[in-house]
C-alpha cells in the first residue's frame, strides 16, 4: 500500500484508489467490511481523480448498488474461497448507507491530512442518507430483557450474567466487552475503558451498580493485563460463550435474537426513557446523529411531554 506521507499535499490529480490505498495503510479500527466496501469503490471510480469525483458520481454508483439484489455468504469453495449468493431482494438502504460512509470516511480522512485542494468540496456533503427501516431493527421487550437476565444468572457460566448486563447497560459491542482487561476497569469512578472501538476511537463506559459490584469482586483476582471474560484456559483468550449464550435464550424463550441485539436494546431503553440522540450516539460511539436517529421513533412519548411541559399553555 501507499504509504500516506507519499501522496502529495493539495494534489486533485491523486486517484481515489491512491487514497484508499494510503487511508487503509493507517487504518486501525475493527471495522470488517471496510476493506470489502472500499475495494468495491475502488472498482467503480479508483482511476478518478479527487478533484474529478463529483456527487453526481457518488449518487449515481449508490442507487446503481441499491438496485442490485443483496447477497449472502453460503460458505467456502473447493479453494478456500467465499462463496456469495444473490438473494431475491434489493440491497437493504442500511447496506447502501454503510457503503456511503465507508467513501466519506476516506476523503475527509484527505481532507483533513491537507491532501485535498484547497476549498475543496465533499462529495458526499450532499449525498443524503438513505432511510432504513426502523420496524426490522429487533429490540428486546422490558420483559424479555428481565427473562433474559435471570436465564444468564442461572447460567453455568457465571461471566454470562455479567457480560449481557454490560452490554445491555451501555450499548458496548460483542468484541468491545470481550477486550476488556481488568485494568480497563476503574472503580473509583466507576467506568470502564475500551481501547480501540470498531471505529478505532477509544471510549469510556459508565458502570450501573450491579455490574459494578461484580466487576470490584473479580478484579481483586485476576491479572492486570488479563481478560475480565477470559477462558478458563488461558487470562489473555476470550471465553467461547455461544453455546452458553443460546442456551440462556433457550430458557428466557427468546428467538429472533442475536448478541447484537443488545446494542440497539440498549439504545431503545434510553430512547424510551428520555435520552436524547446526541447522549444515545455519545453512549454508543456513533460518530454521526445519522446512525442514532433509528431510535428517534422510541422517543415519541418524551418528545410529546417535552413539548407539551414547555408550549402547552399556548393558545
Amino acid at each position: 500500500m501507499t504509504a500516506p506521507a507519499a501522496l502529495p499535499m493539495r494534489d486533485g490529480t491523486v486517484t481515489i484508489a491512491m487514497l484508499v490505498d494510503a487511508y487503509m495503510s493507517q487504518y486501525i479500527g475493527r471495522d470488517g467490511t471496510r476493506v470489502q466496501r472500499l475495494t468495491w469503490w475502488v472498482q467503480r471510480v479508483g482511476p478518478s481523480s479527487l478533484a474529478d469525483l463529483s456527487d453526481d458520481q457518488v449518487h449515481a454508483e449508490l442507487d446503481a448498488l441499491a438496485a442490485r439484489p443483496s447477497r449472502h455468504f453460503a460458505g467456502l469453495d473447493a479453494d478456500g474461497n467465499r462463496i456469495y449468493r444473490a438473494r431475491a431482494r434489493p440491497m437493504a438502504a442500511a447496506t447502501v448507507n454503510r457503503y456511503a460512509a465507508a467513501l466519506s470516511a476516506v476523503i475527509t480522512w484527505a481532507i483533513k491530512r491537507r491532501i485535498a485542494p484547497k476549498g475543496y468540496v465533499h462529495p458526499c456533503g450532499s449525498i443524503e442518507t438513505r432511510p432504513e427501516n426502523n420496524a426490522k431493527t429487533r429490540f428486546l421487550t422490558d420483559e424479555e430483557r428481565d427473562r433474559l437476565l435471570l436465564a444468564c444468572k442461572a447460567s453455568p457460566w457465571s461471566g454470562l450474567y455479567l457480560l449481557v448486563l454490560l452490554a445491555l447497560s451501555t450499548g458496548a459491542r460483542r468484541g468491545e466487552l470481550m477486550g476488556l482487561r481488568w485494568r480497563d476497569i476503574d472503580v473509583l469512578h466507576k467506568t470502564a475503558s475500551i481501547e480501540l472501538t470498531k471505529n478505532g476511537d477509544s471510549k469510556v463506559i459508565p458502570l450501573i451498580p450491579a455490574a459494578l459490584e461484580l466487576l470490584t469482586a473479580g478484579k481483586g483476582k485476576g491479572r492486570p493485563d488479563g481478560l475480565v471474560f477470559a477462558s478458563k484456559r488461558s487470562s489473555s483468550v476470550p471465553y467461547a460463550f455461544e453455546q452458553r449464550w443460546a442456551q440462556a435464550l433457550a430458557v428466557a424463550k427468546i428467538r429472533g435474537v442475536t448478541f447484537h441485539t443488545l446494542r440497539p436494546s440498549a439504545a431503545s431503553f434510553l430512547a424510551k426513557n428520555g435520552a436524547t440522540l446526541l447522549e444515545i450516539g455519545d453512549l454508543l460511539g456513533h460518530r454521526s446523529l445519522v446512525m442514532s436517529k433509528r431510535y428517534s421513533h422510541l422517543a415519541t412519548t418524551h418528545r410529546a411531554a417535552l413539548v407539551n411541559r414547555v408550549l402547552g399553555d399556548l393558545r
